[in-house]
């Protein structure tokens, strides 16, 4: 009876609950961090595309009359103001990413609890959204980072694309394998030599697979620094997602792992009497 009622409250739907509760506040923080410091620079990119689209025009004005008759006949187009993109459009994608994030990462928080050495619930889910920030965004955005518009051509976006989730999925797939193989060599070394040994696996995996997938360099004549601070506003931005997600499900889930510990004592207490 005991353990039942203790298995449900530390059941995987608890988890997901708090972990959707907190991926939203995070997709609230990143959306707030996206708009302050990554936006601007959205904004001059898109100037200087409409600049270059514009001195094009001029350059061939019958092929991009041609061209811009084509593009209002194609049926099915609906165009989203900049207004709308930045504000609502950029919301609702950082709610829906923060909540998948978050509903991930506690899911595989409840599946690691009690499972990795010594580390309490606390210690767990920490680790779980630190190497999820690591291999979801860190890893991947360290071989293809954040482009903004007016960089690279669309001709390769969908080669640009599936070389980012194929890293991506590398990267997730061993950070799993790794974790399991330094669980396993904790009855055989210490947990500071098992952790090192599995952060070189995953190191020397990475960086194996980033080296064979093809490297994008179409950046032309962009100005470095404005490609600069976006890619460093996109980074932070991502860094606010995950340490929102980390931090919050850590102490939800430390709380309610106390609450199911002192409920536990009690109840041992009181059958002691």
């Amino acid at each position: 009876m005991t353990a039942s009622r203790d298995e449900s409250v530390l059941s995987p739907a608890a988890f997901l609950v708090r972990g959707l509760a907190v991926g939203l506040v995070a997709g609230l923080i990143a959306f707030v961090v996206a708009f302050a410091f990554g936006e601007p620079y959205v904004d001059d990119a898109i100037g200087l595309e409409e600049a270059a689209a514009a001195q094009a025009q001029a350059d061939e004005p019958a092929h991009a009359e041609h061209e811009q008759a084509d593009e209002q006949d194609e049926p099915g187009m609906v165009e989203v103001s900049r207004e709308n993109q930045k504000s609502w459009g950029l919301l609702t994608g950082t709610l829906a990413i923060g909540a998948a994030l978050g509903g991930l990462t506690a899911l595989a928080a409840a599946a690691v609890l009690g499972r990795l050495g010594g580390l309490s619930a606390r210690g767990s889910t920490a680790l779980v959204a630190l190497l999820g920030f690591v291999a979801v965004a860190l890893v991947p955005f360290a071989k293809y980072p954040a482009t903004p518009p007016a960089v690279g051509s669309g001709d390769t976006i969908g080669g640009r694309t599936a070389s980012y989730f194929g890293l991506l999925l590398v990267s997730v797939l061993t950070v799993i394998a790794v974790v399991v193989l330094a669980n396993r060599l904790l009855g055989r070394v210490d947990g500071w030599t098992a952790a090192l040994v599995g952060a070189g696996i995953y190191l020397a995996v990475v960086t194996v697979a980033a080296l064979l997938l093809p490297t994008v360099n179409e950046l032309g004549d962009f100005p470095a620094d404005t490609l600069w601070y976006f890619r460093r506003s996109s980074l932070i931005t991502l860094a606010a997602l995950w340490a929102t997600i980390g931090i919050g499900l850590t102490a939800l889930i430390g709380r309610l792992y106390d609450r199911v510990a002192a409920d536990a004592e009690r109840r041992a207490l009181a059958a002691s009497l």
